[in-house]
């Protein structure tokens, strides 16, 4: 007879087959997670060749259409419409006054809603009646000086926007008789107003594709009605050397295939044709007052003489067309390098590629009339000139005049960059000069700055010089002065009616150069300045003369509560960070311009951000400030305690602007979006008030606007 047995044996037995069946499944489990691994790591893999072959073959892709682009160039500038004058001529529209808020009549209480409270004695009645009287009284009057002062603000505004507006209707006017007076000139055959005409008929085309250069020297010969213009082409270069590329996983590496040197060679001779033909054509259609009877063209590259070793210009094609040939072709379906060699009889390098030169036909120095010289080395861009030679250039101009100049020595000169003297009797005299080698609007105090010099030097009248512009306030407060001021495109106007050379930038006109309708925040109804700033570009100048303005604002962070927070600022377009150097912190105290800095506190505010409005990225749309806790001091805390929050906006010299009240912190959040300040279609900058949080702290909230953290 058996029993069952209830001793150490059996429970050990039991602990036995327990442990074992633990240990197989441990190992199913280990077993489980080694598949799924080796199963990611396929899937990674295969992912990544994806991503590679997908990359290679979006590299080829645009190979492909950068190639199609350059064959079709000739087809695509022919389906362009062709220049016209009228295209030059600004509306006279100017934006309507738009006074916003102060628009809106203040709110004079109602005597019906001030009624006294009952009471149960006749005294208390009365005495509650006479408190009712006395609030609306108070509250009357309150509201009466609130109205007075809108008022006052609004008339202000109202004037200031007036001379604004009367500025920018003369610019118009100014810009559209002048462009007027060219074409009466075309009209005329005046050598001057037809090279500036046409050369604004090619410099204005779309149909060039980006990078392709624009250097032009002409000359116009009216009796035989000829332009004679040398004019830059694209360099070898712009035919892609490589055909594909391929992606071997093998080696786990790209592999371009070289396009074959023949067909490199022959892609290249037909863009140099089809540069010429597109020239002669957007020449002929923009031709409405018949000035050319028919067009020389010089086609060069820059490069060192293979025979000389010399660098200069160095000509692969030259066509002499007439009006009459050149019309009867259909150039969108010629082949190019035939039309121009065996159409219009010119001279295309059979070597391009190797710099073989052409012998030119008639050079615009052989027409005898002056040559004028566009986008070349010799119209120095005004931007990048050293700041001393920039004076010189100054002080040239002020001698073309007919007055006397010099430019003053680096130190002990008052502000004053250029002495000149005005012989003429009555309206002459001393003329003290200030230069202001900028890229954006010169700041009022510049202006201030300038009428001091002239009083303090005796002066008759003081000229501001610069490469950009003025904003209203500056003309508001020149007018009536003995002051001048000479925005960017006037100086360049001016340079080239005296002979001298000067340009700005690659486009001729500075980024910021035109006064902008006056503005204030628009983060809420208040007649404090906007929170737009002049911020000049940076100088390369030691001379504190050349140094940027302090223009910025302070924004002053505060909140109550004892937790400590980090706050943080990123200069974004739309909802990414520029760059990693785009996002201010502790460890990056400010971006690689120093337009965004942080600095140290001071009461009542806990954190403070310096920023230039003006002076951020132009690809910037956005300035996010952000805050987070500071895991270090807090290390368990949340933003329930951020609470009261509030950003002070501050002048340089820590005046208070405006106050922006920003969303509480949430339990759970470490961290949070305080607001942005984003740039409207008017150059101001609108507060846009945040409240996003994420739980994951910092690092979670870069990551959202595009910043990868390890």
């Amino acid at each position: 007879m058996s029993r069952r047995s209830t001793g150490f044996v059996g429970v050990w037995a039991e602990v036995q087959r327990q442990q074992q069946r633990q240990l197989e499944l441990d190992a199913r489990r280990r077993r489980q997670e080694e598949q799924q691994a080796r199963a990611h790591q396929r899937r990674a893999a295969q992912e990544y060749r994806e991503y590679r072959q997908a990359e290679a073959q979006r590299r080829t892709e645009e190979l492909d259409a950068q190639v199609a682009s350059l064959q079709g160039l000739l087809t695509a500038g022919c389906r362009a419409p062709a220049f016209r004058a009228a295209s030059l001529l600004r509306p006279e529209q100017i934006q309507p006054f738009a006074p916003g808020p102060l628009a809106q009549p203040v709110v004079m209480p109602d005597i019906g809603q001030y009624q006294a409270q009952s009471g149960w004695t006749a005294n208390r009645r009365a005495q509650a009646q006479a408190e009712a009287q006395a609030r609306f009284e108070r509250d009357w009057h309150a509201a009466q000086a609130a109205e007075a002062h809108r008022q006052r603000q609004l008339a202000s505004y109202q004037r200031e926007y007036q001379q604004w507006a009367d500025a920018q209707l003369a610019d118009v006017r100014r810009h559209n008789a002048g462009v007027v007076d060219v074409s009466e000139g075309v009209r005329r055959r005046d050598p001057d107003s037809v090279i500036e005409y046409f050369s604004a008929a090619l410099y204005s085309s779309s149909a060039w594709p980006e990078g392709f250069p624009r250097q032009i020297a002409a000359a116009y010969d009216p009796a035989a009605g000829q332009l004679v213009l040398d004019w830059e082409l694209p360099p070898y270069h712009v035919v892609p050397e490589t055909k594909s590329v391929r992606y071997l996983s093998g080696a786990d590496q790209d592999k371009e295939t070289p396009r074959p040197v023949t067909q490199r060679r022959s892609l290249y001779r037909e863009v140099l044709a089809q540069c010429v033909l597109l020239v002669l054509h957007e020449l002929f259609g923009a031709d409405e007052q018949g000035a050319l009877e028919s067009v020389v063209l010089n086609g060069f590259v820059d490069g060192h003489d293979p025979t000389t070793g010399r660098p200069g210009h160095i000509f692969l094609t030259t066509v002499m067309a007439s009006r009459s040939s050149f019309l009867e072709l259909h150039l969108a379906q010629v082949d190019a390098g035939s039309c121009l060699a065996d159409g219009l009889r010119g001279q295309l390098s059979a070597r391009p590629d190797q710099l073989t030169a052409v012998r030119t036909g008639r050079r615009p120095q052989d027409v005898g009339n002056r040559v004028v010289a566009h986008g070349s080395d010799e119209e120095p861009d005004l931007y990048a000139m050293d700041p001393i030679a920039f004076e010189e250039l100054v002080a040239d101009l002020f001698r073309a005049m007919g007055m006397q100049a010099v430019t003053t020595q680096r130190s002990n000169d008052g502000g004053v960059d250029v002495d000149a003297l005005d012989p003429a009797p009555i309206r002459g005299g001393k003329i003290v000069v200030q230069v202001k080698r900028y890229r954006n609007t010169v700041p009022p105090t510049a202006v201030r700055d300038l009428y001091g010099t002239v009083q303090d030097a005796g002066a008759n009248k003081g000229v501001l010089v610069t490469t950009s512009g003025f904003g209203p306030g500056s003309y508001t407060f020149a007018n009536g002065k003995p002051l001048e001021l000479i925005p960017g495109p006037e100086l360049v106007d001016l340079l080239h009616r005296h002979g001298l050379r000067g340009r700005l930038g690659d486009g001729g006109r500075p980024p910021a150069a035109s006064p902008t309708q006056p503005s204030r925040p628009q983060s809420q109804p208040s007649s404090r300045p906007s929170t737009r700033q002049a911020q000049p570009a940076p100088s390369t100048s030691s001379d504190p003369r050349t140094r940027p303005s302090d223009d910025h604002n302070i924004l002053g962070m505060s909140w109550t509560g004892r937790v400590a927070l980090d706050v943080c600022a990123l200069v974004c377009r739309g909802g990414r960070v520029l760059s990693d150097d785009h996002f201010v912190f502790y460890n990056n105290p400010r971006t690689p311009d120093g337009s965004v800095r942080a600095l140290p506190a001071a009461p009542p505010d806990k954190a403070a951000i310096r920023v230039s409005f003006d002076g951020l990225p132009a690809e910037a749309d956005r300035f996010v400030l952000v805050a987070a806790i500071d895991p270090e001091v807090n290390p368990d805390a949340d933003l329930s305690g951020f609470t009261d929050a509030g950003i002070r906006l501050l002048d340089p010299n820590l005046a208070e602007l405006d106050r922006l009240d920003v969303s509480d912190g949430r339990p759970g959040e470490t961290a949070l979006v305080l607001g942005s300040f984003r740039r409207r279609a008017n150059g101001d900058w609108k507060f846009v008030l945040g409240g996003k949080g994420y739980t994951g702290g910092l690092e979670e909230l870069v990551r959202d606007f595009g910043i990868a953290v390890e």
